[in-house]
């Protein structure tokens, strides 16, 4: 009995985890319910799979894997990015197959010649925090719109009843996430969910429930979108992000190991990073949004105290089963995207706090600062530039120019090497005249 609702509680963070990531990208992307619900099926299938994995042959601690911040962001980015027909979104998604394709790739490679602490230094908090101030930045128009019910109901201007609802579930989801209650606080994303859709309900602004047509049993299908398309800006972003990703699963295992007492060392690293580049490939493969091992395992097991790994990999195995029913997946495809937004919210909002403590231990060099401001005026000044503005111009330069995200995050990470490339120089010039 003890292993049962162990397993079940797993089964049920799990779950919480993974389910809103997919449905505000299906919205962002301007997918019908039935594609909706294929990605929340695939989604949740390539988790839990992942999950498995890395339980069995990875890290092999209770550390589920989820839907990356980072990768979540990067889709609603480029949803941002979509004009005219639905033919432009079908191609960035297929772009972006592409790129968590690479992303698989780069962890594969990088984890067997075990070159990750090479590649990190790229990542210093000057470009860390570039990148998270200017994604944050980039999706703070998207989320306003979506929580004020601009596009809901294929509304062009801000409905009131909608956005006041979804007020009311953002607040609510701040006041749980911040509970002393630990359940409460572990819970507050599935609770939030049920709240904002019983409240869009009683309002009589819910969706129906469309699984009409939909068979009770199915596989997922691979590469939905359509073959893999290539876009530099993608790519470049991709790359972007997975490096940012090896960093934040090494920390991910390192606060879960502490926590449910396991060991780790340099072994458990590398094994989880071609597990989870197996995983990256996986997840384009099957037209899904990219996944990392979650820290957020380990404030579940503080609360909980589920140390055991069986009842993590049974919970696992059971978000994959349900993965399988069509029918289900159509039910839980129906919930509100304002609610999605509002729900995660302080999630997004919480990548500023991580900009700003890393620029927090370079605030006292004035080269750095410096670097920090010229990087990130251009990335926020592409960000206003009109698409049309580069019409004429390459498509390779165009994906590139048109993406503030890419631009300040390059520009950084070449002003510095170059800073420390003279500063090399200038300390071999000095011992060579000593």
């Amino acid at each position: 009995m003890r292993h049962t609702l162990s397993s079940l509680q797993w089964g049920i963070f799990i779950f919480a985890s993974i389910i809103v990531a997919p449905l505000s990208v299906g919205h962002a992307f301007g997918m019908s319910a039935a594609e909706i619900t294929g990605l929340l099926q695939r989604t949740f299938f390539i988790m839990g799979i992942a999950s498995l994995l890395q339980g069995f042959f990875g890290h092999r601690l209770p550390l589920l894997n989820g839907p990356a911040g980072l990768w979540w962001s990067v889709f609603l980015m480029f949803a941002g990015f979509v004009t005219g027909s639905g033919d432009g979104a079908q191609i960035i998604l297929r772009s972006l197959e592409l790129g968590l394709l690479i992303s698989g790739a780069l962890f594969i490679g990088i984890s067997l010649f075990r070159w990750m602490d090479h590649v990190k230094k790229l990542f210093t908090p000057a470009v860390t925090g570039s990148y998270l101030l200017l994604l944050v930045c980039q999706l703070s128009g998207p989320f306003m719109k979506g929580m004020l019910g601009v596009g809901y109901e294929n509304a062009s201007a801000v409905i009131p009843k909608v956005a006041i609802a979804a007020l009311a579930t953002l607040i609510f989801s701040v006041l749980l996430a911040r509970s002393r209650n630990h359940w409460l606080s572990s819970y507050s994303v599935l609770i939030s969910i049920a709240f904002g859709w019983i409240l869009f309900a009683v309002l009589g602004i819910a969706k129906p429930i469309t699984s009409a047509g939909a068979a009770w049993f199915s596989l997922p299908h691979v590469l939905v979108w359509g073959a893999p398309a290539f876009n530099l800006g993608v790519v470049i972003t991709s790359i972007f992000t997975a490096f940012l990703l090896m960093a934040n699963m090494v920390a991910s295992i390192n606060v879960v190991a502490d926590v449910s007492e396991h060991t780790s060392n340099a072994n458990v690293y590398n094994r989880s990073g071609i597990v989870m580049g197996i995983n990256q490939a996986l997840t384009g493969l099957f037209s899904a949004v990219g996944g990392v091992p979650m820290s957020s395992a380990a404030g579940f097991i503080a609360t909980t105290k589920i140390k055991e790994r069986l009842a993590f990999l049974i919970g696992s195995a059971l978000v994959t089963i349900i993965s399988l029913f069509p029918q289900l997946m159509a039910f839980f495809a129906s919930i509100p995207m304002p609610v999605g937004y509002a729900t995660i919210f302080l999630s997004i909002s919480s990548l500023l706090g991580l900009a700003l403590r890393q620029f927090r231990a370079i605030l006292q060099e004035e080269r750095q600062v410096f670097l920090v401001g010229f990087s990130l005026m251009a990335g926020f000044g592409a960000m206003f530039v009109p698409e049309q503005a580069w019409a004429g111009m390459p498509n390779a330069l165009t994906s590139v120019m048109n993406n503030g995200l890419v631009v300040g995050v390059l520009v950084c990470i070449v002003m510095e090497q170059i800073a420390k490339l003279r500063a090399g120089s200038k300390e071999t010039r000095n011992d060579v005249s000593a």
